[in-house]
């Protein structure tokens, strides 16, 4: 069964307001702004999983050891080096 020409235009004014829409749509979630947002609203998300929250204290724990380990290397380092100048001040 043939269709008219005004069901056919009327099909097609549908479709362009459709694709309008849609155009905008993506226009609108591909904004920096909107981006930025978004990226924070899922950041803050998964922020409130506990298993993130551990996850994120055992890293945290472990970086803090680690620069404590470097910090204590250092100052052993250094009273090697003051020791080592003091023995060869008496030395010499």
């Amino acid at each position: 069964m043939a269709r008219n020409i005004e069901d056919i235009q009327r099909d097609i004014e549908r479709s362009r307001r459709q694709l309008a829409g849609t155009l905008d749509e993506l226009a609108n979630r591909s904004k920096p702004q909107n981006l930025v947002n978004d990226a924070k609203a899922q950041a803050a998300t998964k922020l409130q999983d506990q298993n993130v929250q551990i996850a994120l204290a055992g890293v945290a724990a472990a970086v803090v050891g680690l620069i404590a380990l470097g910090v204590v290397r250092s100052r052993r380092r250094s009273n090697d080096l003051k020791e080592l100048q003091r023995l060869l001040a008496q030395r010499g």
